[in-house]
C-alpha cells in the first residue's frame, strides 16, 4: 500500500495537471473565442463588401437604364430634328415609291391584281399614251420596261380675242410713197405685230344726278324724285367695286391693308386705312345672311371635312360679359378671363373650315380656342346628321358620343400615312410594307373616284378591303411587336391601331373620301394670310374675316373671277335679292360663265390626267412583276 506521503504526492501531481489541462484548456479557448471574433468580424466585413457590391450593382443598374433613356431620348430628338430640317429645306413631297433595295411582301397574283391590271391597261389604252412598249410591260422586267415618252403639249401663246385691239398704223414718209421710175407705190400689206400693253388700275368718280320737280310757289306741294338705291356706304361714297377689291386683294391675294392703301393711292387715291377697314365691314355685316345659308347648305351635305389652323387674336382692354343669347359668350369670357389673370396681349384663336363632299361650298368659322365647341356649335346645335371626316383630335373622335350616334366620325387616312412616313428612317423595313399597302389603297380611289357611288362602293369592298385585311395581319405580327413602346414607328402603329375603325369608315360610305386632304388644303388660305395681316383684331373682327373668307374661299373653289363674284354678290344683296340659292357659287357660274377662270379648270385636268396615267403605269408595272411564271 502506497503511504501516505506517497499519496500526497500523487495528489499534488494531479492538480498540477489537472492545473496544467485547465491553462491549456483556457488559452485554446482564448484562442478559439479570438478566432471566432476575427471569423465575426471577417463575416461582417464580408457582408459589408457584399452589401456595397449590391448598392453598386443598383447604382449601375439605374445609370444604365439612366442611360438607355437618355439614347432613346437622344434618338428621338435626333429624329425630330431631322423631321424638322427636311420641312425646313428638304421636299415637302410624301410621294413613296418602291425600291428594290427595300423589303417586299409577295402577295400573289390573285385576282385582284388581274382585274386590277387588265382594268388599268383599258384606261391607258383609252388615253393613247401607251404604245408597244405599254403592251410589251407584261413580259419585261422593271429594269428593261421603259415608260412611253411624254407629249408635250404645245401651248397657244396667241393674246386672248376678247381684249380689245387699237391699231396704230406706222407708214413710211411721203417722199418714200414715190418711185423714181414707176411713180407712186401701191399700199400691198402691213406686218403686223400684237403686243400686249398693261394699263395700271384707274379709279373713276361717277356722279350720279337725281332730278327734283316741285310744284312752283307751292311750299305745300312735295318734291318729287326717284327713290335712291340702297348704297353700301351710307350716301354711296364708295361703290361695290372698290369693295369688291379690298376684300380681293385682302383675302383672295391675302394683302394687308397698308399695301392696299400704296395700292389705291398709286390710282390716285390715298384712303385712310380706317376707310379701307370700313367698307370691309360694311361687305361683311351685309353677306351675313348668305353666309348664314352657305352654312345650312353645307350641313344639308352627307359628308362635312373639318379643319382648323390657329391665328393671334388681340385681348380687349376690357373683358366682355357673359351674353345669355350667345351661346359662345361663356367661352369666351373664360378664355378671355384666364388671359386677363396672366397679363398676356393675346391668345391664340382657332379658324376653322367645313368643307362640303358634294356641296361646293367652303365655311370659314372663327372661335377663340380649339375647344369642341368648334364641330359641336357648327355641327351638332344645327342637327347635322352626317359623316365628319378630320384627324382624330378629341373634338372630333368624341362628336358621335356628343351627337347620339346621329354623327360618324371617319379619320383621315393621309395623317397615318404621314406618321408612318415621318419613321421611316428608323425603321425602313416596316416603313416599307405600311406604305407600300397604303399606295395599294390609293390606287384602289384614284380608280373609284371616276365610278359612280355603286361602283366606288363594289371597288373598295372587293380590293380595298382585302389590302386592309393584310395590314391587320402584319400589324399584329411579330415583327410590330418588337419595337419599343417610345419608338416614332410604335407611335404611328399606335395612331392606326387606336383609330382603325375610324379610318375604315370610307370603305362602306361611297360619298367618303379616303382622306380629309381637300380640306387641310383650305388652310393654306389662312396660313398665307396670317404671313401678311398677322393678327386678329377682335372677336367681331375674326367672325366677319370668316365670313368674307368663306365668300371668296367658295370663289376660288368654283373657278370663278372672285372680284367679278363678290361684286356680283354686293349688288344682288343691295338691290334686295332674298334668293340666296341663285348666289351660291356654282349657280351662279351657270348665269355668268364668262367669269369663270377656265385655265384653272384645264390645268387641274391636265394634272389630273399626268397623275392617273402615272399611277396606272406603276400598276401594270406591278401586276407584271407579281405575274407567275410561264
Amino acid at each position: 500500500m502506497m503511504s501516505l506521503e506517497q499519496l500526497r504526492q500523487e495528489h499534488a501531481k494531479l492538480q498540477a495537471e489537472d492545473a496544467r489541462q485547465r491553462s491549456l484548456l483556457h488559452e485554446k479557448s482564448t484562442q478559439l473565442h479570438e478566432t471566432s471574433t476575427l471569423l465575426e468580424q471577417k463575416i461582417s466585413l464580408l457582408l459589408q463588401q457584399a452589401n456595397l457590391i449590391e448598392q453598386k450593382d443598383v447604382l449601375l443598374g439605374e445609370q444604365s437604364a439612366t442611360i438607355r433613356k437618355q439614347e432613346e431620348k437622344l434618338a428621338a430628338k435626333q429624329l425630330e430634328i431631322n423631321r424638322l430640317l427636311k420641312l425646313a429645306f428638304g421636299q415637302r413631297s410624301e410621294r413613296y415609291l418602291e425600291s428594290p433595295q427595300q423589303l417586299q411582301l409577295d402577295f400573289g397574283g390573285g385576282p385582284e391584281v388581274t382585274d386590277a391590271a387588265d382594268g388599268l391597261q383599258q384606261a391607258v389604252d383609252e388615253k393613247q399614251r401607251i404604245d408597244e412598249a405599254a403592251g410589251d410591260a407584261a413580259n419585261e422586267t422593271p429594269s428593261t420596261a421603259a415608260a412611253p415618252p411624254k407629249k408635250k403639249k404645245k401651248r397657244n401663246e396667241a393674246l386672248p380675242a376678247n381684249l380689245p385691239r387699237i391699231e396704230k398704223i406706222i407708214d413710211i414718209p411721203e417722199d418714200d410713197k414715190i418711185c423714181g421710175k414707176h411713180g407712186e407705190k401701191t399700199l400691198i400689206g402691213y406686218d403686223v405685230r400684237e403686243s400686249l400693253v398693261f394699263i395700271p388700275s384707274t379709279l373713276e368718280v361717277h356722279v350720279t344726278k337725281f332730278a327734283k320737280y316741285a310744284c312752283p310757289n307751292q311750299p305745300e306741294c312735295k318734291v318729287t324724285q326717284p327713290e335712291l338705291p340702297a348704297s353700301l356706304i351710307e350716301g354711296d361714297r364708295y361703290s361695290t367695286s372698290v369693295a369688291s377689291e379690298i376684300i380681293t386683294n385682302n383675302l383672295g391675294y391675302h394683302l394687308p391693308l397698308n399695301r392696299e392703301q400704296d395700292m389705291f393711292a398709286a390710282s390716285g387715291w390715298a384712303p385712310f386705312r380706317s376707310t379701307l377697314l370700313n367698307i370691309k365691314t360694311a361687305a361683311a355685316e351685309l353677306i351675313a345672311p348668305l353666309i348664314a345659308f352657305f352654312a345650312d347648305e353645307v350641313r344639308k351635305d352627307q359628308v362635312v371635312g373639318s379643319d382648323d389652323t390657329g391665328v393671334v387674336l388681340l385681348l380687349p382692354k376690357v373683358l366682355p360679359e357673359i351674353d345669355p343669347n350667345d351661346v359662345r359668350s361663356a367661352r369666351v369670357h373664360e378664355v378671355l378671363s384666364a388671359a386677363f389673370d396672366t397679363d398676356r396681349k393675346h391668345v391664340s384663336a382657332k379658324m376653322w373650315a367645313y368643307r362640303g363632299c358634294t356641296v361646293p361650298l367652303n365655311i370659314f368659322d372663327f372661335t377663340v380656342s380649339r375647344h369642341r365647341d368648334g364641330p359641336e356649335q357648327f355641327l351638332i346645335d344645327k342637327n347635322f346628321k352626317g359623316t365628319l371626316i378630320g384627324d382624330c383630335y378629341t373634338a372630333n373622335t368624341g362628336i358621335t358620343l356628343r351627337s347620339n350616334d346621329g354623327i360618324t366620325h371617319a379619320a383621315c387616312n393621309a395623317h397615318a400615312r404621314r406618321k408612318v412616313f415621318e419613321a421611316r428612317d428608323n425603321h425602313p423595313q416596316i416603313a416599307s410594307v405600311l406604305l407600300a399597302m397604303y399606295q395599294e389603297l390609293y390606287d384602289i380611289e384614284d380608280r373609284a373616284r371616276r365610278f359612280d357611288a355603286a361602283a366606288r362602293l363594289q371597288l373598295r369592298q372587293d380590293e380595298a378591303t382585302l389590302v386592309w385585311d393584310r395590314m391587320r395581319e402584319y400589324l399584329d405580327g411579330p415583327v410590330v411587336k418588337t419595337l419599343l413602346p417610345k419608338d416614332s414607328m410604335r407611335t404611328a402603329i399606335n395612331y392606326i391601331n387606336n383609330n382603325w375603325a375610324a379610318l375604315r369608315v370610307y370603305l362602306s360610305n361611297p360619298p367618303v373620301p379616303i382622306d380629309n386632304n381637300d380640306t387641310e388644303q383650305l388652310m393654306k388660305q389662312v396660313a398665307i394670310g396670317r404671313k401678311n395681316w398677322l393678327f386678329i383684331g377682335s372677336i367681331p373682327a375674326g367672325m366677319r374675316t370668316a365670313n368674307l373668307m368663306t365668300l371668296v374661299s367658295s370663289a376660288i373653289r368654283n373657278d370663278l373671277h372672285v372680284w367679278a363674284y363678290v361684286k356680283g354678290v354686293l349688288d344682288a344683296l343691295l338691290a334686295g335679292c332674298t334668293d340666296f340659292n341663285s348666289l351660291r357659287p356654282d349657280v351662279w357660274a351657270l348665269n355668268h360663265p364668262d367669269h369663270i377662270r377656265t385655265y384653272r379648270q384645264e390645268e387641274r385636268r391636265d394634272r389630273a390626267d399626268r397623275k392617273q396615267l402615272s399611277r396606272e403605269l406603276r400598276r401594270i408595272e406591278k401586276a407584271a412583276q407579281v405575274k407567275p411564271a410561264e
